[in-house]
């Protein structure tokens, strides 16, 4: 049950940080019909809804590491999962932009629940490690309120971040499909999670993405998605009363958005929109203008220095923290040896991405020109570079290891909505292509994004396109040099 009102004496411009875990763009205030998201459509009529916000990468430890430090995951050395046998990590100097280091730093005491996923756990270490089921966002939210609305002269805050709608937990086994959906964590049998008014939905009524193929097994899996993205909503619902409950919810900006895109083959670790597009709706209740929406090009490399910007504690001109850390000084007081290879090579001077605070009071503002992606590795076994440039007309994808069949996620590969494909043949058609076009790609795939979204016809090889595909592949190169990237040798061999 939730608990009583307690007006609490704190302090002014908190921020409360919500990621989910693999969640598109499916939320009512996105003009999806399915959706059940009453308490994030709320948010978003007193706030900003960004119709064009990017994950920089759709693999999950990879994107939390840019989330977290504002600096593409090819640079802060974070390539693919943290977990496991996995273990990437970021370069330790990374400390000196590091999220929760810098909100500390500015003045703001720090907390953490649900995944966390990144390392080392010294870069982006928080003060306070709240425990709770990442499958449950409205008993994270009840293990939040004594954080929350802790008496404090500081302000707080707090990464909230869910296990839903990742997939997990089994198949439904009640499900009359030989293939059975996977459960995307919500409890088998019709059962419900503690305190969770379950939302349960008919496959026939759920909306396909048009890179997915319409059939009962995407359906019956997309019906179990949306039950957990619908969790999470009232989570969410949750989060706002214990800050209405304490005075405080005029004076928190609340963010809400997802690692990257849901996990499905087309979404979850590829580069097209269903991968890397992913919500970001935000109320600042300091901001006079709000209940509007953003045509502005975001990404995920801005919400560091944005979220510093509100806490006063970046410096505008050379786009870093305020006070900035002396790094070399930090480790040698803690004994790490200066042989270690703490930044690549080169210092982390300054984020990659920059505000969008602006954008808040003015959603007319424009904000990048172009967004840039790179993806490298989600789990080790799965070596597949991919660059990205993308503006508001043409997107340009290369698959610098193109000859190499594309690599599957564990969980993917066993979706009944891809097998209930492959065991059809490569011709079988999944969503926009076809199985052999999905795992056989060209090296470079050139889409009008403005006149074809959902990424039907490359045009890459198409004649009357090659000044075009030349235009944006220097793009894509002097992007790749702005952000540091290593793989910008392989125009050069291979």
């Amino acid at each position: 049950m939730a608990g009583g009102s307690v007006v609490v004496n704190a302090a002014e411009r908190n921020v409360l940080f919500i990621i989910t875990d693999d969640e598109s763009p499916t939320l009512g205030c996105y003009g999806d019909a399915c959706a059940v998201t009453p308490a994030i459509d709320a948010v978003a009529a007193d706030g900003v809804v960004f119709k064009n916000a990017f994950a920089t990468t759709a693999s999950c430890s990879a994107s939390r590491s840019v989330v977290m430090s504002g600096i593409h995951n090819h640079r802060n050395g974070q390539f693919g999962h943290q977990h496991h046998y996995h273990k990437f990590a970021s370069f330790q100097d990374v400390i000196g932009l590091s999220l929760p280091r810098v909100m500390q730093r500015a003045g703001y005491r720090t907390g953490h629940i649900g995944k966390y996923h990144v390392a080392p756990e010294e870069i982006y270490h928080f003060e306070t490690y709240l425990k709770g089921n990442g499958r449950n966002a409205v008993e994270m939210a009840e293990k939040s309120r004594a954080f929350l609305t802790q008496n404090d002269d500081r302000p707080f805050f707090l990464y909230f971040a869910t296990s839903d709608p990742h997939r997990g937990g089994g198949v439904d086994k009640t499900s009359e499909l030989d293939l059975k959906p996977n459960l995307f964590g919500n409890r088998p049998r019709g059962n419900s999670h503690d305190g969770v008014d379950e939302v349960f939905f008919d496959p026939a009524d759920v909306v396909v993405p048009p890179f997915l193929p319409d059939t009962p097994e995407t359906r019956s899996e997309l019906a179990q998605y949306y039950q957990s993205c619908s969790r999470i909503d009232q989570g969410v619902a949750r989060l706002v009363q214990v800050l209405k409950d304490a005075d405080l919810y005029d004076k928190t900006l609340i963010v809400f958005t997802s690692d990257h895109g849901m996990a499905f083959a087309g979404g979850k670790t590829t580069v097209y929109e269903g991968g890397l597009r992913v919500p970001m709706v935000v109320r600042d209740p300091y901001q006079s203008k709000r209940g509007t929406e953003s045509e502005a090009l975001i990404s995920h490399i801005d919400i560091t220095p944005t979220l510093l910007d509100f806490a006063g504690g970046l410096d505008r001109e050379t786009n870093a923290p305020k006070e900035m850390l002396d790094v070399r000084k930090y480790w040698k007081d803690r004994g790490v040896s200066s042989m270690d290879n703490r930044d690549g090579g080169k210092p982390f001077a300054r984020y990659h991405g920059r505000s969008w605070l602006d954008v808040l009071g003015d959603p007319s503002r424009s904000h990048h020109d172009e967004i840039f992606a790179s993806h490298t590795f989600h789990e080790i076994q799965m070596y597949y570079p991919m660059r990205v440039i993308r503006d508001d007309r043409y997107k340009l994808i290369w698959n610098i290891a193109h000859p190499l069949p594309y690599p599957f996620a564990s969980d993917l590969w066993a979706a009944s909505s891809w097998q209930a494909q492959l065991a059809k043949g490569p011709d079988a058609p999944y969503g926009n292509t076809t199985v052999d076009g999905y795992v056989q790609r060209p090296e470079f795939e050139l889409f009008d994004i403005d006149a074809d979204p959902d990424e039907t016809t490359n045009l890459a090889d198409s004649s009357g396109h090659q000044e075009v595909l030349k235009t944006y592949q220097r793009k894509l190169k002097a992007a790749q040099e702005r952000y540091e990237d290593p793989w910008i040798m392989k125009w050069e061999y291979e």
